[in-house]
């Protein structure tokens, strides 16, 4: 038995130059078909990523704008409102006064009318009432004194 002594765990040789030499061949190979075409799709994804984030960024500036307008539009809006309804209630209360005075002197003119009527017709009664009382009198008078009087 012959005992080996040999401490290297690598010897250097010919095999390990074409070992050398395969792997920056392999290393050449799967940097063309691998890691290029990878670094690429991931730096266009970043500059897609990019530039969703800066179009978010956009839609959220605008979307602050909008909202912006519209409270200042539904101010103004509001303001306008007020001012319509006050006009509107004052209008309203001038007509309305309008229509009570108005209201008010018709039904006074129909209380005098109705006055003036009844005025008239009271007379007319006393001026009937007077005409059937005098022969009425005279009838119970004539009765009572058992004789008839001369008008």
């Amino acid at each position: 038995m012959e005992i080996i002594s040999n401490i290297a765990l690598i010897s250097i040789n010919e095999t390990l130059i074409v070992q050398v030499v395969g792997f920056l061949v392999f290393m050449f190979v799967i940097n063309r078909i691998m890691f290029r075409p990878l670094r690429s799709v991931m730096s266009d994804r970043e500059i897609h990523i990019e530039r969703v984030k800066q179009a978010i960024d956009q839609a959220r500036e605008e979307v602050v704008s909008i909202t912006n307008q519209i409270q200042k539009q539904e101010a103004a809006t509001r303001e306008e409102a007020m001012a319509l309804q006050g006009d509107l209630e004052a209008n309203g209360s001038q007509q309305a006064k309008e229509i009570f005075e108005s209201v008010k002197k018709e039904i006074a003119a129909r209380g005098q009318k109705a006055q003036r009527e009844i005025a008239d017709r009271i007379a007319q009664e006393r001026r009937a009432l007077e005409k059937e009382a005098q022969p009425l009198a005279l009838d119970i008078i004539a009765k009572i004194l058992d004789r008839r009087q001369q008008p």
